[in-house]
């Protein structure tokens, strides 16, 4: 299980991210609305242990090490941090991702190979830009978990691309259930691989009934009296945060946590 407890990032000059509590269990999706970018960057970051919080705590089961966090956890698709460019190909893209997996197979620095094999042979001439938006990131994911250790995936604004819904979503569930990752090569019966999925979206979806939450949950809820707000709850509109994403300030990370492609932003 993901916990964050109290989930507090400041800004330069306003709240990033205003104190949210939620909890991510495996084989399901969780999805947290946040407004603005800027807020559903740093929350992604902060799940996955890639942005140390002002105050709060991020959890996975009953370890608290930020290490063991990156390590275990991928962030997907998040702007200006690993959403892939436009520029690249898919096998550019591809060779880049698989490269910084954290260990050695067979196919690591084959990419033609690996996209034959995961069933991506009808987009190996193609550039980034040219994917429709539910391909591109089934791509993102299977890319993300060529990484065995990974057991959270967090996947920031899938809603940004596109209004449709079914594009992203089913992409989500499918990951939670453990039916994508899966190696080919596997024998039939290989077990699945559940994983704790989080989307990290503008609007949560009209008819979503699955674990949601909003970003500042509970700096919206008085902590005074020691009683803790709920981590997730049902899909029902909550209050907006205190402050405004419009005016959150820039990301401020450094610069080994959101250069292109590091190792520990996949991961």
């Amino acid at each position: 299980m993901l916990v964050a407890h109290q989930l507090h990032i400041d800004g330069r000059r306003h709240t990033l991210l205003p104190a949210t509590s939620v909890e991510a269990h495996k084989a399901q999706v969780l999805l947290i609305q946040a407004d603005g970018q800027e807020r559903r960057t740093a929350l992604a970051l902060a799940l996955t242990g890639r942005m140390k919080p002002s105050t709060g705590t991020v959890s996975l089961g009953h370890d608290g090490s930020m290490v063991s966090l990156r390590r275990r956890s991928a962030i997907v698709d998040a702007p200006d941090v690993n959403a892939p460019e436009n520029h690249l190909t898919v096998r550019s893209l591809t060779s880049e991702d698989l490269a910084l997996v954290p260990f050695k197979f067979r196919d690591r620095t084959r990419p033609t190979e690996w996209l034959v094999k995961h069933g991506f042979r009808d987009i190996l001439e193609k550039w980034v830009e040219e994917l429709e938006p539910a391909r591109l990131l089934h791509l993102q994911l299977e890319l993300a978990l060529a990484n065995k250790d990974v057991d959270v995936v967090v996947v920031d604004s899938p809603d940004r691309h596109t209004a449709d819904v079914s594009a992203w979503l089913p992409l989500l569930e499918r990951t939670a259930s453990g039916s994508l990752g899966l190696d080919p090569d596997a024998p039939a019966d290989a077990p699945l691989r559940p994983l704790m999925v989080v989307g990290v979206v503008g609007r949560l979806p009209d008819d979503w009934v699955g674990c949601a939450a909003v970003a500042g949950n509970a700096h919206a809820h008085a902590v005074s009296d020691g009683v803790e707000p709920p981590a997730a709850v049902a899909a029902e509109p909550e209050p907006e945060p205190d402050e405004p994403a419009a005016d959150s300030p820039a990301v401020e990370t450094p610069a080994s946590e959101t250069a292109k492609h590091t190792t520990e932003e996949i991961q």
